[in-house]
């Protein structure tokens, strides 16, 4: 059974940065996406970036595309996610979550696609 372990989340101001890591066990990922999603209160969970394993294929949302990068490194099943010019919209819990078999018909962005989700780290930014 996949297990996800978010770290990295914390309170900080405006424009400044965190690093968010990821690290998965218990699975093989093959050349599956593995994303980044967020939370915030009373709002629907929000896609923000994906990676694939393999070739490194990435993916990011309109809303951090610029400010947010996403890495990973294969060698120790981490992804990581630089956050930077964080904004006070940026606050929410993010998860980590991993596709852990092939799935058709759901975009990378659809939460469906990942099976396996970690408990989240929240990232609040003060204005």
């Amino acid at each position: 059974q996949v297990q996800l372990v978010e770290s990295g989340g914390g309170l900080v101001q405006a424009g400044d940065s965190l690093r968010l890591s990821c690290v998965a066990s218990g699975g093989t990922f093959s050349n599956y996406y593995m994303g980044w999603f967020r939370q915030a209160p009373g709002k629907e969970r929000e896609f923000v970036a994906t990676i694939r394993w393999g070739d490194g294929d990435l993916y990011y949302s309109g809303s951090v595309q610029g400010r947010f990068t996403i890495s990973r490194d294969n060698a120790k099943n981490a992804v990581y996610l630089q956050m930077n010019s964080l904004k006070p919209e940026d606050t929410a819990v993010y998860s980590c979550a991993a596709q852990t078999r092939p799935v058709f018909g759901l975009g990378i962005s659809s939460p469906r696609r990942y099976a396996s989700w970690g408990q989240g780290t929240q990232v609040t930014v003060s204005s």
